[in-house]
């Protein structure tokens, strides 16, 4: 069954940084592409960032463009988000999906195209 672990997640002032990991036990992740999603208390869960298989291919929420990068490199079976310039409004439980793609060099940001989730990791923005 394949496992999905977030981590990096913790309680940062605003204006800082945080990366989060996305590691996948998997055989080989080439084949897999992966979103990051938030939800906040009281909020249904939202995309923020996805990538293809290859990483050619990414995709943000409008509210997060020009402050978070998203990157994967498929040998350490990692997909990394880069936060940056947080906001109070940023604070949410962060979580990674995953799902079978084949080759294909595509990524959406719609919750219920992704099979596997991880548990979700504390994102805190202090004002």
């Amino acid at each position: 069954q394949l496992q999905v672990v977030e981590s990096g997640g913790g309680l940062v002032q605003s204006g800082g940084s945080l990366r989060l990991s996305c590691t996948v036990s998997v055989y080989t992740l080439d084949y897999y592409t992966i979103a990051w999603f938030r939800q906040a208390p009281g909020k249904e869960r939202k995309g923020v960032s996805c990538i293809s298989t290859s990483g050619a291919v990414t995709n943000y929420t409008d509210s997060v463009k020009g402050r978070f990068t998203i990157s994967r490199d498929n040998a350490k079976k990692t997909v990394w988000l880069q936060m940056s310039m947080l906001k109070p409004e940023d604070t949410s439980v962060y979580y990674c999906g995953v799902r079978g793609v084949g080759v294909q060099e595509m990524c959406i940001m719609y919750e219920s195209f992704y099979v596997y989730w991880g548990q979700g990791i504390q994102v805190t923005v202090s004002a």
